[in-house]
């Protein structure tokens, strides 16, 4: 099968508004909650909690993209798998962290998550504010400084972070990718290390088991086990200096 077409967009400002999930007939929202039940019952550790969908997506010749979002719980997604149905695509963040070398800290999914096995940058599905409130980018940056202090063990903080590209890929899911300062290769490694040590202490299985450096696509190529699409093309365009 060839690899799954992902746009890749150069973004200087998001421009965001709240919509309403469109409505569903009986009969997909039953399919829909068959499909994901049976789901948990596969995989106990999946939880139905808030997220982001998005309903619409436009950029512009000024480097501004507008997003229109709808808040979902986790089992929308579950109408992928359900014929003649259409899920919103999903909105996630995830973050670009360099060495001080110039390669890029890439991480694998442990066995326990929605995704095993599959190599990803950390990140995660992005969650909405308060009822009533606006979803906006510092708050978009924030999630993903949060991601990178749960995942990675890295307190980067949100205004330490730059909104460097916006991927469209499988099933059309927007993913928002965050520049980070660069690193040591020694300082990324014990901060995973801890955060992996504090989980288990915690009695919880790590979200990832594994993470790499990788300084070309070449390179990520030949990292074993599934990829996020979204993946190459981010490593390319950070190899290629863009």
């Amino acid at each position: 099968m060839p690899p799954a077409t992902v746009d890749l967009f150069d973004v200087e400002r998001l421009v965001l508004t709240e919509a309403e999930e469109p409505p569903l007939s009986p009969s997909d929202k039953a399919a829909r909650d068959r499909v994901w039940n049976m789901a948990v019952q596969a995989n106990p550790v999946l939880f139905d909690g808030p997220v982001v969908a998005c309903s619409e997506m436009a950029s512009t010749d000024a480097h501004v993209l507008r997003l229109s979002w709808v808040r979902v719980t986790y089992r929308h997604y579950a109408l992928r798998r359900v014929p003649g149905a259409t899920a919103l695509p999903s909105l996630f963040v995830n973050v670009v962290q360099p060495t001080d070398d110039g390669r890029v800290l890439v991480a694998r999914m442990s066995a326990l998550t929605a995704a095993p096995g599959r190599w990803q940058l950390p990140g995660g599905s992005v969650e909405p504010p308060p009822t009533g409130e606006r979803l906006e980018e510092p708050g978009l940056a924030g999630q993903a400084a949060r991601e990178l202090a749960e995942e990675l063990g890295l307190d980067a903080g949100a205004e330490a972070l730059r909104l460097w590209a916006v991927t469209r890929g499988e099933n059309g899911s927007v993913g928002l990718t965050y520049l980070a300062p660069a690193l040591a290769e020694a300082a990324l490694r014990a901060a995973f290390a801890a955060a992996t040590a504090a989980e288990h202490a915690r009695g919880r299985e790590p979200e990832l088991d594994d993470i790499a450096l990788v300084s070309s696509p070449k390179e990520l190529a030949g990292l074993t086990g599934p990829h996020a699409d979204y993946l190459e093309p981010i490593v390319r365009r950070f190899a290629g200096g863009l």
